[in-house]
């Protein structure tokens, strides 16, 4: 599987001590399968690292936007990984995360409502490289330029999805 990593600097070792704890899918080396999803989180100089990763005999976990899925992210958000896999690929939760979380812990979202919150906007795929041994796995090949991108597309793209969500929002309140 060929895999992308944004950054400003090559990586062709990658530590996966570096991540965070409480990321979606816990402590581990990020990537995407995605190379435009990649050049989305481009700043001023940054680069993309190419990778391949052999599959072989390594544990995947792959899960679908769906409650397992939530439950798990919920779950990392606290620093408290319940998937032993050496990669897990799934989808990438959206800007909003840490505010729906926050509204199911206060009472007023049911996990449901979280759900339709959560699958606003479009999906991404994010691959986490959590252990050692599929570290060793992990073959750097390469590094791209690449431009951030327009910002008026990504602006566009903002609002599409602040409207998607407040009418999400309203739907749910009842209004």
């Amino acid at each position: 599987m060929i895999l992308y990593h944004t950054s400003n600097a090559v990586i062709r070792k990658p530590d996966l001590r570096r991540g965070r704890k409480n990321a979606d899918f816990g402590q581990g080396f990020y990537l995407t399968p995605d190379p435009e999803f990649a050049s989305r989180w481009a700043g001023a100089d940054s680069i993309i690292n190419v990778y391949k990763l052999d599959e072989d005999g390594l544990l995947i976990h792959r899960f679908r936007r769906d409650e397992d899925w939530f439950r798990y992210i919920f779950r990392n958000r606290r620093v408290e990984d319940g998937v032993a896999a050496d990669v897990v690929i799934g989808p990438i939760a959206n800007d909003t995360i840490f505010e729906t979380f926050g509204i199911i812990s206060s009472g007023y979202l049911e996990a449901e409502d979280a759900m339709k919150l959560l699958r606003i906007g479009p999906e991404y795929t994010q691959v986490a490289v959590k252990t050692e041994r599929a570290l060793r796995q992990l073959r750097w090949l390469r590094t791209e330029t690449i431009t951030a991108p327009d910002p008026k597309q990504r602006k566009a793209e903002q609002d599409a999805y602040a409207s998607a969500f407040a009418a999400a929002m309203q739907e749910i309140a009842g209004d």
